[in-house]
């Protein structure tokens, strides 16, 4: 299979998807003439012009209300935020339009439409500007959220995103664009809630997604070396959430460790606990641990900035930890 970057994956997605379909659409600051603050959307304008790929004003909450109406009307609009921080500017259209539009009107009104775009910590963004949405979104009842850790998923999800007669979030890693993964010529879809053992192994079981899945990885190579075998489970969608990959996992291993970018108070991490507890209870032979941002707003400075964020070092020390092995 071609090797190709996840930014690369993304844009195969949308160029096949509004090949596929005319009624889909890519809107957006800078998605057109800049080919996208990220270069996502590189030479679709010119492919399919103004008209389906719109350069829109810096106003989040204008140009999200335009496609809650496009979709309203049967067209399939793909909202790009240049961040996931600034599309805290719309979540009156998200949350209050989107969301709930199909309940609202009795059924009248699907809300076929993607909002897109990068989410989590980068390098120095500092606190506005470095913030993981997983939590916040999947709280909200009418929304699906994916968070593509690989460009295999993140093409994947994207399609069967953009298919979807529901609003789906997908969270783009900010620091994942040029990592780069195999990725098949032929077109495929990865089904949404559904979860991907990406690597497998019976002494303890971490549970993942986005960005921290490669964190995931890594700490697997590195306990590998001292014959400990960790099952790694990305979720790959938050909301529907895979919870038999998580309870098949934890049955087997006994032990769990879940791994999130944000923070720890309400976060994703808390729900993976609750299924594990309610499902695998008489399974565990430890206690759950999990590995999450410390708790205050992201730091500018570069080792305050490290220290604050979940690594391998830390998610090491916790699989340690539920293990009983000494640190």
């Amino acid at each position: 299979m071609p090797l190709i970057t996840y930014r690369d994956a993304l844009n195969q997605a949308l160029r096949e998807e509004m090949n596929r379909d005319d009624r889909v659409f890519l809107m957006g600051e800078e998605v057109g003439a800049y080919n996208g603050a990220y270069k996502v959307s590189k030479g679709l304008l010119e492919e399919f012009g103004e008209m389906r790929v719109v350069d829109t004003p810096i106003t989040e909450l204008g140009f999200t209300g335009v496609g809650v109406g496009a979709a309203m009307v049967g067209l399939r609009p793909i909202v790009e935020f240049m961040t996931w921080n600034f599309a805290l500017l719309a979540l009156d259209q998200i949350v209050n339009a989107a969301a709930k539009m199909l309940y609202m009107s009795g059924g009248q009104f699907p809300m076929p439409m993607v909002f897109r775009g990068p989410n989590g910590a980068a390098l120095q963004l500092s606190a506005q500007h470095s913030q993981a949405w997983e939590s916040w979104l999947a709280h909200i009842p009418g929304l699906k959220v994916v968070t593509p850790g690989t460009p295999y998923d993140a093409k994947g999800l994207l399609k069967s995103a953009i298919r979807d007669d529901n609003p789906v979030i997908v969270l783009e890693g900010e620091m994942l664009y040029n990592t780069k993964g195999e990725v098949p010529d032929e077109d495929y879809v990865i089904p949404l809630g559904k979860a991907d053992l990406k690597r497998e192994g019976d002494h303890c079981s971490i549970i993942t997604s986005g960005k921290m899945a490669l964190v995931a990885m890594h700490v697997a190579d590195q306990m590998a070396k001292d014959g400990i075998r960790i099952d790694v489970v990305d979720l790959r969608t938050i909301r529907p959430m895979d919870v038999d990959a998580i309870t098949a996992s934890v049955r087997k291993t006994n032990r769990a460790v879940v791994l999130e970018e944000g923070w720890e108070i309400c976060g994703i991490g808390a729900q993976v606990v609750d299924y594990i507890q309610r499902d695998c209870f008489d399974h565990l032979d430890a206690p759950v641990l999990r590995v999450h941002q410390a708790d205050v707003p992201m730091p500018y400075a570069k080792g305050i900035e490290k220290a604050a964020k979940p690594d391998v070092a830390k998610t090491i020390a916790a699989v340690k930890k539920v293990m009983y092995i000494e640190a």
